[in-house]
C-alpha cells in the first residue's frame, strides 16, 4: 500500500512540475476525469460520441471545485460542449450538449422566471397571445398550410363491437400523405372527437394504440390517430431518416391540425364543444402543440412528456425553434396555454415527468388559479411506473375522458376491441 502511495505521489509531483502558466496548467482531459471520480468516489459512462482520447483541458485542476462534483462537471464538461447526466447511485453519464434537455434545476428556475411575468389572468393573457402568434410563426406551419393540396380518401366502415374504424388518407403536399384510421362510436347522436397524435413507441398499429381509442370510441368518442413523418406508411414515401429533421416537427403538427379541421367540417357526428387531444411521449410534444395552435381544442392530455427541463429528443418535437418563443418558454407554459379548459398531465417516477408533481403542477396550477380554475387541471402520477403508455396511464386517460365529455364508463372494457393486423389498419393509398 505504501509502494502504490508513494507511486501516486511521485506521478502528482510529476504532473504539477509540468504544469505552469505557459502550459495552460493543462493536463489530459482523461487523467482529470479519474482525478475526479476518485475525489469524490463517483463513477462516469461517456456516451459514444464523447471522445476524450488524446483531449487536452486548459487550466485543468482548477476547474474542479472541492466542494461540489457537479460545479465541476460544469467547469469540464462546458469547455467541450459535453454535458453531464446523474443516473443512478454513484454514476454520471457524459454526453454532448443536447439543445431540447436541460437539469431539473434548470426547469425550476425557468419556471420561476416565467411566473416573474405575469401575476393576474390580464398579465397572462397577453403572454398566452404572444406565445401562439409566435409559437405559430416560428414553426412556419401557415406557409406550409398554403402549400397543402388536402385530398382525402377513405376506406370502407369495419365494424366492432361498438364501434367500426375506418382509414384515412390525406395528400398535404404532392407525393406525401397523412395516413391514419378513425375509431367511431356506433351510438346515435353527436360523440366527442380525439384527436391521438402518435409517440416514439412501435408503430400506431400496436395493440395498446388500438386498445385506448377502440374504448373510448366504445365509449361514445370518435379517435383518429396517425403516422408519424417517416413511420410507417410515411416511411415507405419519405424514408426513416426524413423522421429526424425539422420538417417532420412541421408536417405532423400541420397533420394533426388538418385532421381536427378536417373531423370537424365533414363529419356530422362530430359535438363541436367537446374537442380533445391525447397523445404519450412524442405524442404529448403534439398533443401541447395542437392545444396551443388550434383554439377549438376544449380538453387536452398530454401522457408521459410534461417537463420544464425537457423539450422532446426528436426534431420531430423540437426541430423547428418554438421555445425560443416570446423571449424564450417551455413546454408547461405552452401547455397553460389551455387553461381554464380541462387538461390532464400523466407522468411517472420512471422519466423526465418524474418532476410535475413537485414542479410542473403546481406552475400549472397557478396559471390555472388566475381564472379560479385549479381543479381544472388535473395530475395522475405513478411513481412506480416508466416510460409507456400502460394500463394504469390509459385508466387515467378513460377516467379523464368519462368526466370532462361525459363519455359511458358503462362500456369501459378493453376486452372487446378487436386487435386488427397491421395491413388492415393501412390506407387505401399505395
Amino acid at each position: 500500500m505504501r509502494k502504490i502511495l508513494m507511486t501516486m505521489m511521485t506521478l502528482l509531483a510529476m504532473e504539477a512540475s509540468s504544469q505552469s502558466y505557459e502550459t495552460q496548467f493543462c493536463r489530459p482531459v482523461s487523467d482529470v476525469m479519474q482525478d475526479v471520480a476518485r475525489r469524490f468516489d463517483v463513477r462516469f459512462k461517456f456516451d459514444a460520441n464523447v471522445d476524450t482520447a488524446g483531449v487536452t483541458l486548459t487550466y485543468a485542476d482548477f476547474r474542479i471545485r472541492p466542494y461540489s462534483i457537479e460545479q465541476t462537471l460544469d467547469n469540464i464538461c462546458k469547455h467541450f460542449d459535453w454535458n453531464w447526466w446523474k443516473q443512478s447511485g454513484n454514476l454520471y453519464k457524459i454526453k454532448r450538449y443536447e439543445y431540447p434537455r436541460r437539469h431539473e434545476d434548470e426547469g425550476r428556475q425557468m419556471l420561476d422566471y416565467l411566473s416573474t411575468l405575469y401575476n393576474n389572468r390580464e398579465q397572462w393573457e397577453a403572454r398566452r397571445d404572444s406565445l401562439r402568434k409566435e409559437v405559430r410563426q416560428r414553426l412556419e406551419l401557415d406557409a406550409f398550410l398554403d402549400s397543402c393540396t388536402l385530398k382525402p380518401l377513405l376506406s370502407k366502415v369495419r365494424k366492432h363491437d361498438g364501434y367500426t374504424t375506418q382509414n384515412i388518407c390525406i395528400e398535404l403536399t404532392p407525393g406525401q400523405h397523412l395516413f391514419g384510421t378513425i375509431y367511431a362510436s356506433t351510438k346515435k347522436g353527436k360523440h366527442a372527437l380525439i384527436v391521438c397524435p402518435d409517440g416514439h413507441w412501435p408503430l400506431r398499429y400496436r395493440k395498446d394504440e388500438q386498445q385506448r381509442l377502440g374504448t373510448l370510441a366504445r365509449m361514445g368518442a370518435v379517435c383518429v390517430d396517425f403516422d408519424l413523418y417517416g413511420w410507417g406508411e410515411s416511411e415507405k414515401e419519405v424514408g426513416a431518416e426524413a423522421h429526424h429533421t425539422s420538417r417532420a416537427h412541421v408536417y405532423q403538427a400541420a397533420c394533426g391540425y388538418v385532421l381536427l379541421d378536417y373531423m370537424l367540417k365533414n363529419r356530422k357526428d362530430i359535438d363541436t364543444e367537446r374537442v380533445g387531444v391525447m397523445g404519450g411521449s412524442g405524442g404529448g410534444t403534439h398533443t401541447v402543440l395542437l392545444s396551443l395552435l388550434d383554439e377549438r381544442v376544449t380538453a387536452s392530455a398530454p401522457v408521459v412528456h410534461l417537463a420544464s427541463h425537457f423539450d422532446g429528443g426528436c426534431p420531430c418535437e423540437s426541430g423547428k425553434p418554438v421555445q425560443l418563443a416570446a423571449g424564450g418558454t417551455c413546454e408547461p407554459e405552452l401547455a397553460a396555454v389551455m387553461a381554464p379548459k380541462p387538461m390532464l398531465i400523466v407522468s411517472d417516477g420512471g422519466d423526465w415527468t418524474s418532476s410535475v408533481p413537485t414542479l410542473e403542477f403546481p406552475y400549472l396550477q397557478r396559471v390555472y388559479g388566475f381564472y379560479g380554475a385549479k381543479d381544472m387541471v388535473r395530475n395522475v402520477h405513478l411513481p412506480k411506473e416508466r416510460h409507456d403508455f400502460g394500463k394504469n396511464k390509459r385508466q387515467a386517460v378513460y377516467d379523464f375522458f368519462i368526466d370532462v365529455f361525459h363519455l359511458d364508463r358503462a362500456m369501459l372494457d378493453e376486452s372487446k376491441i378487436e386487435i386488427e393486423p397491421d395491413e388492415q389498419l393501412k390506407s387505401l393509398y399505395k
